[in-house]
């Protein structure tokens, strides 16, 4: 099926491959050196075409091999893989990547093949925080190291509040059309994608990164990422979808707190804690995706430290519980059910607050039953959230 057809993804990836590898020292560029019987190209590919969402995948390699990886990739039976040629910049490379996107693409990540074992919810991540947000988003970790600012000489001219850092992985997302205008209008050579649509004037919010999302430079990055394939670790992970439901009754007497935010002038929600019900919602989802149980097992009524707490201790709590059991969160989607309050206004606030608190995208939408039930008599308001969360595998 032709990339632009009917029926041809919406999602394209572009995977840039057409780097020499000179700090590698394979003798042959970076995506065609074997690791555990697989080209680092062929590892790239693969969290890419496990993906439950269909994707256009373009390939950028070096001019003179893109017979050999039209070749190796024919294997993947998948007809949206297109590869072509590379430039000599990686910046020029994308450029030519982007030509080749189908014309119903409306959401492009592009991704370094280096970074091989990316797990597959981190793709999905980066697409739906694309797709919710309307903007740029990439997945970075907190720099852990401590870090100095020297001169020409090497001397310490100060220590950088690691605090405000994060490292940067791929693939990196943004809306076609935009990333298209600010590759048309780059004069300057960035460092990244992110940058490059930065200089243009766009909004970039950062997604959890992941460890497996390594680049492999060195020869030492190379024996660590054999060491991944072989003992079967590399993207050992696996989709899991979860659904939680909150409901609170009105309670004038008490300040309406939704989403983790203050809505002055609103009646509160009824409840032991401060009867966030989309917070609530959104914790039942996370901790049912990851296998963990649900909220009245993990903060029950009949415990007091949760009395009149906030929805983000329960939120906080509920990313570490998920973290410590090695899931990782891809996105929350919420619906809100309800005359009150009308969230239109500040869906944009809501969401990248949740989104701070969950570390992932959260997508907000709000409807009402139209005077049916309980919602309808204006008594509460229903919650539904689902989740998308990456667990390992068996």
């Amino acid at each position: 099926m032709p990339a632009g057809g009917v029926g041809a993804p919406t999602r394209a990836v572009v995977v840039v491959a057409a780097g020499s590898g000179t700090r590698l020292a394979q003798g042959r560029p970076k995506a065609f050196v074997e690791v555990a019987g697989r080209t680092i190209l062929e590892w790239s590919l693969r969290p890419i075409l496990l993906s439950p969402a269909p994707w256009q995948v373009v390939v950028v390699v070096p001019s003179d091999l893109v017979d050999e990886a039209a070749a190796l990739l024919g294997s993947s039976g998948n007809g949206f893989v297109t590869v072509v040629a590379g430039s000599a910049t990686r910046q020029g490379s994308v450029a030519r990547g982007l030509a080749a996107v189908g014309p119903r693409v409306t959401t492009v990540l592009v991704h370094d093949s280096a970074r091989c074992f990316t797990p597959t919810a981190q793709f999905e991540a980066v697409a739906s925080g694309v797709e919710a947000l309307g903007h740029g988003v990439v997945p970075g970790l907190p720099v852990s190291d401590t870090i100095k600012r020297v001169d020409a000489e090497g001397a310490v001219v100060a220590t950088v509040d690691r605090s405000e850092l994060v490292a940067m992985q791929t693939p990196q997302g943004f809306p076609r059309a935009e990333l298209d205008a600010a590759y048309a209008a780059a004069d300057d050579e960035h460092t990244d994608d992110a940058a490059l649509y930065e200089a243009a004037g766009h909004r970039v919010t950062v997604v959890d990164g992941h460890a497996e999302a390594f680049k492999i430079t060195t020869p030492w990055d190379l024996s660590r990422a054999a060491m991944l394939a072989a003992e079967g670790t590399a993207s050992p992970t696996a989709l899991r979808t979860g659904v939680g439901i909150d409901v609170h009754a009105f309670d004038p007497a008490e300040p309406l707190r939704l989403g983790t935010l203050d809505w002055p002038g609103e009646q509160g929600l009824a409840g032991h804690s401060d009867g966030d019900a989309v917070a609530h919602a959104i914790v039942d989802a996370l901790l049912s995706a990851a296998g963990q149980g649900d909220i009245g097992s993990r903060f029950g009524t009949d415990d007091p430290r949760y009395a009149g707490a906030s929805g983000v201790v329960f939120l906080e709590a509920t990313r570490r519980i998920l973290t410590d059991a090695g899931a990782r969160i891809a996105n929350v989607a919420v619906q809100v059910i309800g005359n009150r309050p009308r969230l239109a206004a500040r869906r944009t606030e809501l969401e990248e607050a949740l989104a701070i608190l969950v570390g992932a995208p959260v997508s907000v939408s709000a409807t009402t039953t139209d005077g049916l039930g309980f919602t309808g008599r204006g008594e509460g308001v229903t919650v539904i959230a689902t989740a998308l969360v990456s667990v390992a595998s068996d």
